[in-house]
């Protein structure tokens, strides 16, 4: 099927598989859902100098509208003897439940995200905020990454009774790298950013790092995602299990639905492959 391009991203990576799963995480798709362009290979360089980094450009497929089939006149109708439509008999409703747990994952059900709330600040000269956009800016200016760094309350970061924080929001053009897979590196420079603010301060700061809101649009994607697949368990009785996730993401699932009056949720597995399950109350 013709498929048109509605979203695209350039990207980087130390590979090309890699600079792919940068742009994947940004744009929150699965590999069959995008096309790839493969602009430049990238290369090592001699003894670690002069290496490129891969840069590809991915856009998300569209599917276009099948065309409407005319439908043929129906032949006249003869008349002729009755008989009783015999009906599948139903599956036993033990059988339903022993069925395999469904696993479903978030860029499968993932669908845009609201507005992220947000309240621009001004920081002060040598307060947390204002030392933490310097820190990320000489960082990112290290890292050779061109971006730019803004400052606000992150409204929808904040849990529950608790305050916004401060979010270092950083924003420009071919920025998946700074996010890696599942968002792995963008909570090693959020760590490393605290750690630099608090020894300059001389106490902890809760600063949140952030890629052009890419966190405040995951927790609203992964909120949706466990609110139907709440309502799926809820329908067909059966446990539902979301993608292995990072703990951070886990918890989001679990504060999402503690208060749910019909579902409880519980995490499995080990490692990497740690996930959340939705088992609906009897």
């Amino acid at each position: 099927m013709e498929a048109k391009s509605e979203r695209s991203v350039v990207v980087s990576g130390k590979t090309v598989e890699d600079a792919i799963n940068n742009g994947l995480a940004m744009l929150g798709v699965r590999r069959d859902q995008v096309d790839v362009e493969i602009i430049t290979e990238g290369s090592r360089g001699v003894l670690g100098f002069g290496a490129e980094h891969a840069r590809v450009r991915l856009a998300v497929k569209v599917p276009a509208a099948p065309p409407v089939a005319e439908t043929p006149p129906s032949p006249p109708k003869r008349e002729g003897p009755r008989f009783r439509e015999r009906r599948p008999a139903r599956e036993p409703r033990h059988a339903e439940e022993v069925r395999q747990v469904e696993e479903v994952s978030v860029a499968e059900e993932a669908r845009p995200a609201a507005d992220v709330r947000e309240t621009r600040i001004e920081p002060g000269e040598g307060t947390p905020e204002a030392v933490g956009r310097e820190v990320l800016d000489e960082l990112l200016r290290l890292m050779g990454v061109h971006a730019s760094v803004d400052t606000y309350l992150g409204e929808d970061l904040a849990d529950e009774g608790q305050p916004a924080p401060i979010v270092l929001n950083i924003t420009g053009e071919d920025l998946g790298i700074l996010i890696g897979r599942r968002g792995e590196t963008l909570r090693a420079l959020q760590y490393l950013v605290r750690l630099m603010v608090s020894h300059r301060v001389k106490h902890w700061t809760n600063l949140v790092v952030d890629v052009e809101s890419y966190l405040a649009r995951r927790r609203n994607a992964l909120e949706s995602l466990a609110n139907r697949v709440a309502d799926q368990a809820i329908r067909s009785g059966r446990t539902q299990a979301l993608e292995p996730m990072p703990p951070y993401e886990r918890r989001l699932v679990h504060i999402a639905l503690r208060k749910h009056p019909r579902v409880t949720t519980q995490s499995v597995g080990e490692g990497e492959r740690r996930k959340v399950t939705i088992v609906p109350k009897k």
